[in-house]
């Protein structure tokens, strides 16, 4: 009798603590809401070209440039699967950082929006089915920049 009283404490214990801990997440905003979910482009990330993908972002230009722009990603990738890139702008008031690979099924690999007083910078890794270049696409200041870098695959990551 001792072990099923246990049993009950402890399991409701359990369901208290994940419900305490989903309203804090919900209080925090770090769960999924509707306005979450709005922002994802579904029709950007199904894109299978470059200029699919930045039509479907509203990017009509995007001015190269490598100075305000750090896209750090490695010459060679020995496995595709894990391609680390980092990208990090100088730019004043960076609305939003994107990440694409230009020969993979689906080109926009990420998209990070930068909420105002927060440092531009963001790491991932992404997957590349093969010798690729990687672009980095800034939004700032409702303009769009970009600068690119191509990463040299010898074991492709993507299935298919």
């Amino acid at each position: 009798m001792n072990m099923e009283v246990n049993l009950e404490r402890r399991n409701a214990l359990k369901a208290g603590g994940g419900l305490g801990l989903m309203a804090l997440f919900g209080a925090v905003g770090l769960l999924s809401s509707k306005a979450a979910l709005a922002e994802w482009n579904k029709t950007a990330f199904s894109a299978k070209t470059m200029d699919e993908a930045l039509a479907a972002m509203g990017v009509s230009t995007a001015e190269s440039n490598a100075i305000f722009i750090q896209l750090t990603v490695p010459e060679i990738a020995e496995n595709g699967s894990i391609v680390p890139v980092s990208v990090t702008s100088t730019f004043p008031n960076v609305e939003q950082i994107s990440i694409f690979v230009d020969k993979n099924p689906s080109v926009l690999a990420a998209q990070f929006n930068i909420p105002a007083g927060t440092e531009s910078m963001v790491t991932t890794r992404v997957k590349m089915g093969q010798t690729a270049n990687v672009v980095a696409l800034v939004k700032a200041d409702g303009k769009f920049y970009r600068t690119a870098k191509e990463v040299k695959v010898t074991a492709g990551g993507c299935g298919g």
